[in-house]
């Protein structure tokens, strides 16, 4: 049974790591491994960091105290590098409109994806 606990614990870890690599490229935080661009797409990295919410969620109580903190401390560094992102955007926005021009596309005017669990 402890092999098995170890083998999850792999698994779990490896599920996470593979959500934040996706929403920090999402974000273009990362370049992506397969065109080597810097690609951003701010709705895709909120689906990412909702899908670890909801994977912190619908876990709750079956993961050992390192497992939880890990999931805990990967969605706050993701959910701080979106606000993060999107704070670029509106201040790029705000320059953009101080110069008279348009904003550029990409803004997303979005605030950070919220923890969505039912109580």
């Amino acid at each position: 049974m402890e092999e098995q606990n170890k083998h999850h614990a792999a698994l779990l870890f490896n599920l996470v790591m593979m959500f934040h690599s996706a929403a920090m490229q999402q974000m273009g935080k990362l370049k992506n491994p397969m065109t080597n661009a810097i690609e951003r797409d701010m709705e895709q990295a909120r689906l990412s960091i909702d899908m670890l919410d909801m994977l912190q969620a619908k876990t709750a109580g079956n993961l050992s105290e390192d497992e939880s903190k890990f999931i805990g401390h990967v969605i706050s560094e993701l959910k701080l590098n979106f606000v993060d992102e999107v704070n670029k955007d509106k201040q790029k926005a705000a320059e953009s409109a101080t110069a008279g021009e348009t904003p550029a596309e990409g803004g997303t005017g979005e605030s950070a994806p919220e923890n969505r669990t039912a109580e």
